[in-house]
């Protein structure tokens, strides 16, 4: 009885082995069915990436042209140098001619050399000849691959407006950080065979993609025209020594850029070198270099001056407030509730008409009209000439205007604003308005790009730009350039007249904050030809010393661009 128990017992226990057996190869099998079935796919994907080395082949950038086919921005070919461990056979040699070809410490080389893995980057943006002496040594592990730089063939040339690209050739201010995407293309690789360790196989053939170059962007920026503002800006600069000097040139009739200068610029080839200019105390490296890469004409507001008046102007005519031979009185001052506000000629003009008054860019005559028109059509007006919104300029870092609230306005605040205070909007809104003011009332959008070109396939892209009609009527937009033409002709922007050419214009002498500091922005707007213009300028001259006032300093420097400009547009 006791036999039959033990044998009963031992055929469970086997029964228990075997069903255990049985169920584990089930899983087995069932898991390897899985694996061969529903994820082979990607299974022979990872088993590939384990066999192959992938190596990046960088893509060109695509060039930046300006609109008449010059280059302002290629590419430099050069190459990256880096290291496989496993392959190297002759250290000491290969330490010692990679210090000497690349310029490094043997220390830091052989920090590299010596250290294990897949492959180890020596350094970037190595000159062609440098990496084909390297190439040619033919010593065992040593990696030459081909990469580019970007070049900048003008140096300092438009160098707040084009920005630069960083080492791994992506944009990183002004048009190249903007245009990026359509700038920086698609790399290639190189796939290379390797060892079960990662161990690049010798003399195992390679696979290439080959990269896809960027598309090249053509801008309506001109080369001779941002180097005839360039020169004229850098002569005032010196001459005045002053802080910085801005010069912006536009079509206003369709908001085309042909040149945008804010000196002191920099060297785009050498972007983290600072200039003397910028070399201030007080501030850590990168504040300095912020500084001077900054472009205040896009990022930075200010108080106008009497270049705002051009939009009491434009409002006053609009509304039927004023007309050109309206009768005005300037003592030298007017009195605002308790404040007395002064004109710039403190022993006034005397009896004047509107007209004449615009001429004389005389305060109290602005007061007088801006207080006709009153502080909520005032507002009106700024909406309608765009100076409550970015311009959508296609460069990054726009700034905004700071304008008072409605119900923020009293008697004073709206005699200042009147001619240009207590507000505050950038260069590009003032040019933006003011184009709208003498182009028939269209409010425009301020651009660069113009183009971009496929280098493969040629084919060709325009850009478009948003543009609103309606800003002000024909009619307003006609006296506005006849009332500057006078300014120009007979008034206080007589030194901004070039023979043999209609040019308007206003001057301006803005005190910077905080008041009677003795610092002074001079700037002198105008435009050519006054019956139908083609070009607006802007020059901007910060802190000026000596004589400060912009007719007197100021609408000079347009004149000299204009006297070159003008007869280059006209041929054409």
């Amino acid at each position: 009885m006791r036999a039959i128990k033990v044998h009963t017992f031992q055929k469970e226990k086997y029964t228990l082995v075997f069903g255990a057996f049985i169920l584990g190869f089930t899983l087995l099998a069932g898991r390897l069915c899985y694996l061969m079935i529903f994820r082979s796919e990607e299974l022979s994907k990872k088993a590939l990436n384990i066999e192959q080395r992938e190596r990046t082949i960088k893509a060109a950038r695509g060039k930046i042209y300006d609109r008449n086919g010059i280059v302002l921005a290629d590419n430099q070919a050069v190459c990256s140098v880096s290291v496989i461990y496993y392959q190297i056979k002759e250290p000491q040699k290969v330490i010692k001619l990679l210090s000497q070809k690349l310029a490094l410490s043997e220390e830091k080389v052989k920090k590299k050399v010596e250290k294990v893995s897949s492959r180890e980057k020596i350094k970037s943006n190595v000159p062609k000849s440098v990496a084909d002496e390297i190439r040619e040594a033919g010593l065992d592990g040593v990696k030459v691959d081909e990469d580019y730089k970007r070049y900048y063939p003008f140096g300092t040339l438009a160098s707040k407006v084009l920005g630069f690209a960083g080492a791994d050739n992506q944009g990183i201010l002004g048009i190249e950080s903007r245009y990026d995407d359509v700038l920086k293309g698609t790399d290639g690789k190189i796939l290379t065979l390797t060892d079960y360790q990662g161990i690049e196989i010798e003399n195992a053939a390679e696979t290439r993609v080959e990269p896809v170059n960027g598309n090249d962007l053509y801008l309506s920026a001109d080369y001779n025209v941002q180097c005839y503002a360039q020169q004229a800006a850098e002569k005032v600069l010196k001459v005045k020594k002053a802080k910085r000097v801005s010069v912006i040139l536009m079509n206003p009739q369709n908001g085309e850029i042909y040149a945008l200068v804010s000196l002191p610029e920099y060297d785009l080839n050498e972007p983290f070198v600072l200039t003397k200019a910028y070399e201030a105390e007080g501030k850590n490296q990168n504040d300095k270099l912020n500084d001077m890469w900054r472009n205040p004409v896009i990022s930075d507001s200010y108080e106008p001056g009497s270049t705002f008046k051009i939009i009491t102007a434009t409002a006053a005519l609009e509304e039927r407030k004023v007309t050109l031979q309206d009768s005005f009185f300037c003592p030298g001052f007017k009195i605002v509730e308790d404040r007395k506000i002064r004109c710039h000629k403190t022993q006034g003009h005397g009896s004047e008409t509107f007209k004449q008054g615009v001429m004389n860019s005389c305060n109290p005559v602005f007061m007088e009209i801006g207080a006709r028109v009153g502080a909520k059509d005032m507002l009106r007006y700024y909406h309608k000439l765009g100076l409550y919104e970015r311009t959508g300029v296609d460069l990054p870092g726009e700034a905004n205007s700071i304008m008072h609230k409605l119900d923020k306005i009293g008697a004073v605040e709206l005699a200042t604003m009147s001619f240009g205070q207590s507000i505050q909007i950038t260069p590009l809104q003032l040019m933006r308005a003011v184009s709208a003011g003498i182009n028939g009332g269209r409010l425009v959008t301020p651009h660069f790009a113009l183009e971009k070109k496929n280098p493969v396939t040629k084919e060709i892209t325009e850009y478009e730009y948003k543009e609103r009609a309606g800003a002000v009527s024909k009619e307003t937009s006609q006296t506005l350039r006849e009332v500057l033409e006078a300014v120009v002709a007979e008034g206080t922007g007589k030194n901004g007249q070039v023979e043999g050419y209609r040019v308007g214009g206003k001057t301006a002498t803005s005190e910077k904050l905080p008041r009677r500091s003795g610092k002074y922005i001079s700037s002198f707007l105008g435009f050519a030809p006054a019956n139908h213009p083609k070009i607006l300028g802007l020059v901007l001259i910060d802190e000026p010393q000596g004589t400060y006032y912009g007719g007197v300093i100021a609408a000079p420097v347009m004149a000299e661009i204009f006297q070159n400009v003008l007869p280059y547009l006209d041929n054409l």
